[in-house]
């Protein structure tokens, strides 16, 4: 028999509880375990008027753009509409099913005020690293470092070269934000001083984006999203904003490493990364400043492909200071073998050594060796030992460890693009691309929690 027709009845009263409609395997109930925000009023405290009207909780701001980042609803107008209607979400931000949903301007106008000031994103990130080292995620023993490119809000039909729109000709006052945030930068080693080759475009809207064709495909504008992570469980340690270029990716990862040193007391053992960061100077620092081992491949460009020899092929002797070329004569730094006063080592810290012009002349392998030059040149950088270090370990078993081990944090970025949603960025400048990426890094962590910790089963009654 068919059933009668359901007809809507309004009621007095209502029985409800959000507790008992959230499903008890529903991922926000198992991030809600690891977010702590007790504290957020009080450090929010000192960046709030004592008089006038009471603003939106600051706590129920937080808890809606965690649930953003972590179920990928990039648009906040968006993001309201979904609190408004998901009882998970309203169960998760502590909203009854009568509590009004803030307007999504209010995150605009908390972001760029007293969120920004107080570096409150930051903070909260720092609180879930915390966390996921109190519960052991993180060993602290390797660590693994990377970027990756993330469009940002900008397109080439509203950008000219930089050399029709210089910095010195923009007036901060009357410029929007992303300007003035690309002013405040130009002499930050992140962005504005990381290199000296002028890109070919510059946004308007956000000049402090770079245009980039890094991806071999068609160029545009873009961010680069550094994360230093734990490799035992890919846990994100550290996240930096900064330009997508190379000189900038490897400044990030030494500010990273610093900062976690200095933040949480972790002191990697070795650090992995591709060959991006294989550059003298990197080495260098890792090795000689603070004793980390390099598996890193070293980023090499002496190799030649006209048949001539290459630099392997001269053996190096520590106690002597030169080379010796295959025919047994020694190639001696360049101070030495004019004797006269010239910088030993130039600015880009590499030493020259030059062989006797009367030796090349008589050798018979001249025309393999320097056919064009007078006398055959190698240079050595000031950081060849930590060089060398590091083409050892890409010999041992513990390299071949390290970059399987690499590919976590790859996993991360694929990750934080196809399940995130965040393949570009909506806020421009600097710290609208910091934001962006503390708070999905916090989400990504807060998820790795949930998924390694697992609730406990309640009780059968």
């Amino acid at each position: 028999m068919m059933g009668p027709r359901q007809e809507a009845q309004a009621a007095l009263f209502y029985e409800f509880s959000l507790e008992d409609h959230v499903p008890a395997d529903h991922l926000l109930r198992s991030i809600d375990r690891f977010v702590d925000l007790s504290s957020i009023r009080a450090y929010l405290r000192p960046f709030y008027s004592s008089t006038g009207r009471p603003s939106i909780d600051p706590e129920l701001m937080i808890r809606m753009l965690i649930v953003g980042y972590c179920m990928g609803i990039r648009s906040e107008r968006r993001l309201c509409e979904e609190v408004h209607l998901n009882l998970a979400y309203r169960w998760f931000c502590r909203l009854d099913l009568t509590d009004p949903i803030p307007d999504h301007s209010t995150f605009s106008k908390n972001r760029h005020g007293r969120f920004r000031e107080s570096d409150l994103f930051r903070q909260l990130f720092e609180s879930i690293v915390e966390r996921c080292i109190t519960e052991g995620l993180v060993g602290g023993e390797r660590f693994a470092v990377d970027a990756s490119l993330i469009r940002a809000d900008a397109n080439k039909q509203n950008a000219t070269p930089i050399d029709d729109w210089p910095a010195e000709r923009l007036n901060s006052e009357d410029a929007p934000r992303a300007v003035r945030e690309y002013l405040d930068t130009l002499d930050d080693a992140a962005f504005g001083a990381a290199t000296q080759v002028k890109p070919k475009f510059t946004s308007h809207a956000d000049p402090a984006s770079q245009w980039t064709g890094a991806q071999k495909g068609p160029a545009f504008f873009a961010y680069a999203d550094n994360y230093l992570i734990d490799t035992d469980h890919a846990v994100i340690v550290d996240v930096e904003p900064t330009r997508a270029v190379r000189q900038a990716e490897t400044g990030a990862a030494k500010t990273m490493i610093d900062r976690t040193l200095a933040r949480l007391g972790l002191y990697p053992e070795a650090l992995v990364a591709d060959t991006a960061y294989g550059s003298a100077d990197m080495l260098g620092w890792l090795v000689y400043e603070h004793g980390i081992e390099p598996h890193i491949p070293v980023f090499d460009k002496s190799k030649r492909s006209d048949g001539c020899f290459e630099k392997a092929d001269f053996t190096y002797d520590h106690e002597a200071d030169a080379y010796t070329c295959p025919t047994g004569k020694q190639l001696r730094p360049r101070q030495k073998a004019y004797r006269m006063q010239r910088p030993l080592v130039d600015e880009d810290g590499m030493v020259r050594y030059r062989a006797s012009k009367l030796d090349c002349d008589r050798c018979s392998l001249k025309h393999q060796c320097c056919p064009k030059a007078p006398a055959r040149k190698i240079l050595r950088s000031v950081y060849e030992g930590a060089r060398d270090m590091a083409r050892d370990i890409t010999a041992t078993d513990a390299y071949v460890a390290s970059s399987r081990a690499r590919k976590k944090v790859e996993m991360l970025f694929a990750h934080l693009k196809r399940i995130l949603k965040l393949d570009r960025l909506r806020l421009r400048g600097p710290n609208g691309a910091r934001d962006e990426f503390h708070l999905a890094a916090t989400a990504q962590n807060l998820r790795k929690l949930a998924k390694l910790i697992p609730m406990e089963k309640p009780m059968p009654a």
